[in-house]
């Protein structure tokens, strides 16, 4: 469904940008089709107000039942509600009149294997145009990255500083220069990408976050050993050969060493 037209906005082509995200009702899930995904965020409970009435009941905003306030109260963030935005008996008929009478034999069949083979779901970035995955386990939030960091003398050269991120501090490490590739301007597209390594959130600069991705498990092999560096950060790849994408799949506990997280 198009999140547009749910919301009766204009319609628009759609680009590289737009993103489908899955929504779960119970039995039933739902891919709504946004402009884009800007980021992932873990937010406190205290930073959550509820809709007030007179919005939603005047202004037709029954589907937002909530406000998040961000930045001091200079971001505000509206939550919707998956249960007020779709009739789940509607869809439920959609399914059941559309939904399996319009597959083709073979996609039913495609369907049939799909679901038996096991898959894992990634998180899908990029580095100099190539792309790497993450469990999605691993990664515990993905914000922008601040116009200022705050630099830390005598630290690795791949570290660029530290941030506040919700009255933490938190460390954040440049990927490229941790992985020896050549520094990027900051630009929007870049993310911040949070991880817990051993015990210690730890942020990592990305050229941008693509995806979630469920692969299934006869496109990951492993990765042909070439270094020892790299058969311990990178065992795995998925092969997406009808795609045309190849993806380096990184163990998140080896991208720092056990010394270099320590400090």
């Amino acid at each position: 469904m198009s999140l547009r037209e749910l919301f009766r906005l204009p319609s628009a082509e759609l680009t590289e940008a737009n993103k489908v995200v899955v929504v779960s009702l119970g039995e039933l899930s739902v891919g709504v089709v946004m402009d884009s995904v800007k980021e992932v965020l873990r937010v406190s409970r205290s930073l959550i107000e509820p809709m007030p009435p007179l919005l939603a009941r005047d202004y037709h905003l029954e589907d937002v039942k909530a406000i998040c306030r961000l930045q001091d109260g200079r971001r505000l963030v509206s939550i919707l509600s998956a249960e007020r935005m779709f009739n789940v008996e509607e869809l439920r008929k959609v399914v059941e009149t559309e939904g399996v009478s319009g597959m083709t034999d073979a996609a039913a069949d495609q369907a049939d294997t799909a679901t038996l083979d096991d898959e894992e779901q990634f998180v899908v970035f990029r580095l100099m145009g190539e792309e790497y995955g993450v469990p999605i386990d691993a990664v515990q939030e993905i914000v922008r990255v601040p116009d200022m960091l705050t630099h830390v003398p005598k630290t690795p050269a791949f570290v660029e500083g530290v941030i506040n991120l919700r009255g933490v501090v938190l460390p954040v490490v440049d990927q490229r220069r941790r992985f020896g590739l050549p520094e990027a301007e900051r630009n929007d597209r870049q993310r911040i990408m949070v991880f817990s390594l051993r015990g210690v959130r730890t942020g990592f600069i990305v050229d941008s976050v693509s995806e979630v991705m469920r692969i299934p498990a006869r496109f990951i092999d492993e990765t042909p050993d070439l270094s020892d560096e790299q058969r311990r950060l990178m065992r795995r790849v998925a092969n997406l050969e009808a795609k045309k994408r190849m993806i380096l799949l990184l163990e998140v506990d080896q991208l720092l060493s056990t010394q270099e997280a320590g400090r």
